[in-house]
Protein backbone atom coordinates (compact mmCIF):
# COMPACT_ATOMS: atom_id res chain seq x y z
CA UNK A 1 0.00 0.00 0.00
CA UNK A 2 0.91 3.16 -0.96
CA UNK A 3 1.74 5.96 1.92
CA UNK A 4 1.14 9.89 1.36
CA UNK A 5 1.76 12.68 3.47
CA UNK A 6 -0.26 15.87 3.84
CA UNK A 7 1.15 18.63 5.20
CA UNK A 8 -0.54 20.24 7.97
CA UNK A 9 0.25 23.89 9.82
CA UNK A 10 -2.42 26.21 11.26
CA UNK A 11 -4.50 28.53 9.05
CA UNK A 12 -4.53 25.76 6.48
CA UNK A 13 -7.45 25.83 4.47
CA UNK A 14 -10.07 22.95 4.72
CA UNK A 15 -10.96 22.47 1.04
CA UNK A 16 -7.09 21.78 0.34
CA UNK A 17 -6.28 19.68 2.79
CA UNK A 18 -9.88 17.62 4.01
CA UNK A 19 -10.53 16.60 -0.30
CA UNK A 20 -6.84 14.93 -0.78
CA UNK A 21 -7.28 13.48 2.84
CA UNK A 22 -10.06 11.69 1.70
CA UNK A 23 -9.94 11.04 -2.17
CA UNK A 24 -6.79 9.13 -1.09
CA UNK A 25 -8.40 7.13 1.59
CA UNK A 26 -11.05 6.41 -1.00
CA UNK A 27 -8.25 5.19 -3.62
CA UNK A 28 -6.95 2.86 -0.95
CA UNK A 29 -3.55 4.73 -0.09
CA UNK A 30 -2.74 5.63 3.40
CA UNK A 31 -2.71 8.94 4.61
CA UNK A 32 -1.08 10.75 7.30
CA UNK A 33 -0.88 14.28 8.43
CA UNK A 34 2.40 15.61 8.94
CA UNK A 35 2.41 18.71 11.18
CA UNK A 36 5.80 20.62 13.17
CA UNK A 37 4.71 18.40 16.02
CA UNK A 38 3.34 15.11 16.69
CA UNK A 39 -0.58 14.56 17.71
CA UNK A 40 -1.29 17.98 17.97
CA UNK A 41 -4.34 20.09 17.02
CA UNK A 42 -3.79 22.47 14.07
CA UNK A 43 -6.32 24.87 13.06
CA UNK A 44 -7.78 26.08 9.03
CA UNK A 45 -8.52 29.80 8.69
CA UNK A 46 -11.78 29.16 9.49
CA UNK A 47 -11.73 27.34 13.07
CA UNK A 48 -11.68 23.67 11.98
CA UNK A 49 -9.02 21.18 13.52
CA UNK A 50 -7.43 18.52 12.49
CA UNK A 51 -5.08 16.72 14.53
CA UNK A 52 -1.83 15.49 12.81
CA UNK A 53 -0.46 12.11 12.31
CA UNK A 54 3.45 12.41 12.91
CA UNK A 55 5.71 15.45 13.22
CA UNK A 56 7.89 16.25 9.95
CA UNK A 57 11.17 15.51 12.48
CA UNK A 58 9.91 12.00 12.65
CA UNK A 59 8.91 10.85 9.09
CA UNK A 60 11.20 10.58 6.09
CA UNK A 61 10.75 10.54 2.63
CA UNK A 62 11.77 7.18 2.62
CA UNK A 63 8.83 6.42 4.44
CA UNK A 64 6.30 8.39 1.59
CA UNK A 65 5.20 7.89 -2.09
CA UNK A 66 4.22 11.32 -2.43
CA UNK A 67 3.35 14.58 0.17
CA UNK A 68 0.78 17.28 -0.49
CA UNK A 69 0.90 20.61 0.56
CA UNK A 70 -2.42 22.35 0.83
CA UNK A 71 -2.52 26.38 0.86
CA UNK A 72 -4.05 28.83 2.66
CA UNK A 73 -1.50 30.63 4.53
CA UNK A 74 -0.20 26.87 6.46
CA UNK A 75 2.57 26.97 3.85
CA UNK A 76 4.46 30.00 5.34
CA UNK A 77 4.24 28.07 9.17
CA UNK A 78 5.77 25.11 7.16
CA UNK A 79 8.40 26.18 5.85
CA UNK A 80 9.81 27.96 8.80
CA UNK A 81 10.46 24.47 10.62
CA UNK A 82 13.62 23.08 9.35
CA UNK A 83 12.87 19.43 9.13
CA UNK A 84 9.35 19.97 7.09
CA UNK A 85 11.69 21.90 4.80
CA UNK A 86 14.10 18.90 4.93
CA UNK A 87 11.59 16.70 4.35
CA UNK A 88 10.45 17.83 0.95
CA UNK A 89 14.05 18.51 0.00
CA UNK A 90 14.14 15.02 0.69
CA UNK A 91 11.41 14.10 -1.08
CA UNK A 92 12.30 16.00 -3.70
CA UNK A 93 15.79 14.64 -3.94
CA UNK A 94 14.27 11.32 -4.51
CA UNK A 95 12.34 12.30 -7.19
CA UNK A 96 8.70 11.45 -5.14
CA UNK A 97 5.39 13.38 -5.86
CA UNK A 98 4.95 16.62 -4.65
CA UNK A 99 2.08 18.01 -4.91
CA UNK A 100 0.89 21.69 -4.32
CA UNK A 101 -1.71 23.86 -4.36
CA UNK A 102 -3.08 27.60 -4.00
CA UNK A 103 -0.11 28.78 -1.65
CA UNK A 104 1.39 25.86 -1.50
CA UNK A 105 4.19 25.81 -3.84
CA UNK A 106 5.74 28.42 -1.32
CA UNK A 107 6.76 26.01 0.67
CA UNK A 108 8.09 24.24 -2.58
CA UNK A 109 10.13 27.71 -2.99
CA UNK A 110 11.84 27.14 0.26
CA UNK A 111 12.45 23.09 -0.72
CA UNK A 112 13.07 22.42 -3.96
CA UNK A 113 14.97 23.65 -6.95
CA UNK A 114 12.70 25.02 -9.18
CA UNK A 115 15.03 26.60 -11.72
CA UNK A 116 13.44 26.20 -15.18
CA UNK A 117 10.33 24.08 -13.67
CA UNK A 118 6.99 24.82 -14.86
CA UNK A 119 4.47 25.52 -11.92
CA UNK A 120 1.48 27.25 -10.62
CA UNK A 121 -0.13 28.87 -7.67
CA UNK A 122 -2.78 31.05 -6.65
CA UNK A 123 -1.73 34.06 -8.41
CA UNK A 124 -0.85 35.98 -5.34
CA UNK A 125 2.64 34.04 -4.98
CA UNK A 126 3.12 33.77 -9.09
CA UNK A 127 6.15 36.59 -8.02
CA UNK A 128 7.99 34.36 -5.50
CA UNK A 129 7.67 31.26 -7.73
CA UNK A 130 9.16 33.17 -10.67
CA UNK A 131 12.24 34.71 -8.28
CA UNK A 132 13.00 31.33 -7.48
CA UNK A 133 13.45 30.20 -10.99
CA UNK A 134 10.36 28.92 -11.90
CA UNK A 135 8.45 29.10 -15.28
CA UNK A 136 4.82 30.45 -13.87
CA UNK A 137 1.56 29.40 -16.20
CA UNK A 138 -1.81 30.34 -15.46
CA UNK A 139 -3.51 26.66 -15.59
CA UNK A 140 -5.60 24.63 -13.65
CA UNK A 141 -2.95 21.95 -13.04
CA UNK A 142 0.62 21.86 -14.21
CA UNK A 143 3.00 18.22 -14.22
CA UNK A 144 6.40 18.89 -14.72
CA UNK A 145 7.96 15.69 -13.77
CA UNK A 146 7.69 15.09 -9.93
CA UNK A 147 5.63 18.07 -9.21
CA UNK A 148 1.77 18.58 -9.82
CA UNK A 149 0.62 22.45 -9.00
CA UNK A 150 -2.79 23.40 -9.15
CA UNK A 151 -4.09 27.64 -8.08
CA UNK A 152 -7.27 27.47 -5.97
CA UNK A 153 -9.86 24.83 -4.81
CA UNK A 154 -12.21 25.10 -7.92
CA UNK A 155 -8.70 23.34 -9.57
CA UNK A 156 -9.05 20.39 -6.71
CA UNK A 157 -10.93 17.95 -8.95
CA UNK A 158 -8.10 17.82 -11.72
CA UNK A 159 -5.54 18.32 -9.18
CA UNK A 160 -6.68 14.87 -7.28
CA UNK A 161 -7.00 13.27 -10.62
CA UNK A 162 -3.44 14.21 -11.78
CA UNK A 163 -1.72 13.19 -8.22
CA UNK A 164 -3.99 9.23 -8.61
CA UNK A 165 -2.88 8.96 -12.32
CA UNK A 166 1.07 9.80 -11.08
CA UNK A 167 0.86 7.09 -8.05
CA UNK A 168 -0.48 4.46 -10.09
CA UNK A 169 2.17 5.43 -12.71
CA UNK A 170 5.13 4.70 -10.13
Amino acid sequence: MKRIAILIENMFDERELIYPYYRLLEEGYEVHLIGTEKETDYFSKTGLSEKSTYSSKEVSAKDYDGVIIPGGFSPDYMRRCKSTVDFVKDMDRENKLIAAICHGPWMMASSCDLKGRKVTSFFAIKDDLINAGAHYLDEEVVVDGNLITSRTPKDLPVFLKKIIEKLKDN
